[in-house]
């Protein structure tokens, strides 16, 4: 597309300059070189799909962020910051619509949110994927919005897959710079991101994270002053910080689980806490992923004793039932036998009384 072509198509929709979708579909259907129609139809996904802003329009911004696709750029921390910045938003309003890819923050739910069966060699299978295992799934058309705010409403800590099946890296990149967390650049807006805060999802003790100031990283690319934030969040990503993570029972420690009851969302660590010295007292190294599928292997082999002395026990119960309907049906049998033989001595004993009464008959006319 020339800057000619997008000055002439572009509209103002809100805040944003936008590319209507029927100018990119009139050039996907037009356009002579099979690459540039494959190249607008991969935007127009970004756009329509990834990152939705106005309806049947693709973002201004979005276009830049696919140009910088080609050279190298990964999508995935902006994928995150807007995802983390829509949800916030909602949270924060308490209402309000969900702006980002809905396709895969499903996918996160399923893979976190449901007791489904998980297979071992997922951990280190290179062919794996969580959005194929979803496009398997079944479609439920029957859920309704009731029904999914039941259902977030209500959910325990059992009922959450902590640790993604897919996810087994060595390493976890915790924060940037001086700041405390990691910082994550948008299409509109920045975010920071605590990854210390979902160590569960790496199979690592949860502590508490020190998050003083992390609501104050978030901010829109709008205004006098966000350019040089932006600078500050890419220098930042020059000196990353990164742990070995760990396994452990249990899961939380006692001050995470009386910081989370209290939901302090700004913690200000004392003096021991807010050091590396503190957090590395946590990093261990985890077991090896062959010692990961022997603890999954050992704990899908309780789970299925379980079921088994359930089933036996069951099988004894119904064993016990079939006995006394084999009893029961005996007694039938028997009462049925005595039945059909009363009703034979009836019959005999009524042919009888019939005969003794036409012989009675005859003789009164002989006389």
């Amino acid at each position: 597309m020339s800057e000619q072509w997008v000055t002439t198509r572009i509209k103002q929709k809100g805040d944003c300059k936008c590319i209507p979708w029927r100018n990119l579909r009139d050039l996907i259907l037009a356009h002579y070189e099979v690459k540039k129609r494959v190249d607008v139809f991969a935007l127009s996904i970004y756009g329509l799909v990834i990152f939705p802003k106005a309806l049947r329009h693709v973002d201004e911004a979005v276009s830049d962020l696919f140009d910088r696709l080609g050279k190298g750029t990964t999508p995935v921390p902006v994928i995150l910051a807007e995802t983390f910045r829509s949800l916030n938003a909602c949270r924060r309003t308490g209402e309000g619509r969900f702006i980002g890819c809905a396709q895969l923050l499903l996918s996160w739910f399923h893979s976190h949110f449901w007791k489904v069966e998980k297979v071992s060699y997922h951990i280190v299978s290179k062919n794996y994927s969580p959005l194929k295992e979803l496009m398997a799934t079944p479609r439920r058309d029957d859920v309704t919005e009731d029904n999914w705010m039941t259902v977030l409403q209500n959910l325990q800590e059992e009922d959450v897959e902590w640790r993604a099946p897919w996810m087994v890296p060595d390493e976890i990149l915790y924060r940037c710079g001086d700041f405390d967390w990691i910082l994550l650049l948008g299409v509109w807006g920045a975010v920071g991101y605590a990854l210390l805060l979902a160590l569960r999802q790496y199979r690592s003790r949860q502590f508490t994270p020190p998050t003083y100031g992390l609501a104050q990283c978030e901010f829109v690319f709008t205004g006098n002053n966000y350019k040089k934030k932006v600078r500050e969040i890419s220098n930042a990503w020059n000196q990353t910080h990164r742990m070995k993570k760990f396994a452990a029972n249990p899961m939380t420690t006692p001050e995470y689980d009386r910081w989370w009851n209290q939901r302090i969302n700004d913690n200000i660590p004392t003096s021991d806490q807010g050091n590396p010295q503190w957090i590395e007292e946590y990093l261990k190294v985890i077991p090896s992923e062959l010692e990961i599928i022997r603890q999954d292997f050992e704990k899908k082999s309780l789970e299925l004793e379980k079921r088994i002395e359930q089933l036996e026990e069951e099988k004894m119960q119904l064993g016990l039932d079939v006995d006394v309907q084999k009893l029961e049906a005996e007694k039938l049998r028997k009462g049925k036998n005595k039945a059909e033989e009363d009703l034979d001595s009836l019959k005999t004993d009524y042919k009888k009384l019939r005969r003794s009464m036409r012989i009675a008959r005859l003789g009164k006319t002989f006389e």
